[in-house]
């Protein structure tokens, strides 16, 4: 078997667990779900379980990481001359259907939000996750962007981000997630060039 088909094997199974289990914290609620409940109803045992996933909590965020993944590689492949504010708009919109399309994702972000340790494992995910776009800004080939800089426009598509999500989920998924965030991207706006010496 292939590196490329191994892995895409091993991206289905795991999105196979988290539907599993998105459907059983759902229903039983995240503490009262075990990760035996997990395996069982995934039809694997609790070993193979942990070959996938480290923990129960990282079954909720399997989307996220990989997703991730996929904008920081799309921040690099931007054209030089485009400005840094002007790709993580680009890169973010053509990326709308994947991060927030899904009734699953609507279900796994209200799941978020009802569960104090996955809120709080949230954060310390979307911290990794800026830590990489910034990283993924910084290094980008031709790029003359300085630390801050890169740290504060990540920022920023964060909290337009968080936003349209935030917006979206009291819809009921109902809201135009396109629209929303370049209405944010503009309202945002961040001119690198306009700081104070």
């Amino acid at each position: 078997m292939s590196e490329v088909l191994r892995e895409r094997t091993r991206r289905a199974v795991r999105a196979e667990i988290a539907e599993v289990a998105i459907d059983l914290f759902t229903r039983q609620g995240f503490e009262n779900t075990t990760v035996d409940q997990i395996a069982s109803a995934a039809g694997m045992t609790k070993r193979s379980f942990f070959r996938y996933f480290p923990t129960k909590e990282d079954v909720v965020f399997d989307g996220v990481d990989l997703t991730g993944e996929d904008v920081v590689a799309d921040i690099a492949a931007r054209p030089t001359d485009e400005a840094p504010w002007d790709s993580l708009h680009h890169v973010l919109r053509t990326r709308q259907d994947e991060i927030h399309a899904s009734e699953q994702v609507l279900t796994t972000l209200r799941l978020i939000e009802a569960t104090p340790a996955l809120v709080g494992r949230l954060h310390q995910r979307r911290a990794e996750w800026r830590r990489r776009v910034s990283d993924a800004l910084k290094t980008r080939p031709g790029a003359e962007i300085d630390a801050y800089t890169a740290d504060l426009l990540t920022n920023a598509a964060t909290a337009v981000l968080d936003a349209v999500s935030s917006h979206w989920v009291r819809s009921g998924g109902e809201a135009d997630r396109p629209t929303l965030l370049d209405q944010g991207f503009l309202h945002v706006r961040v001119a690198p060039d306009a700081r104070d010496g």
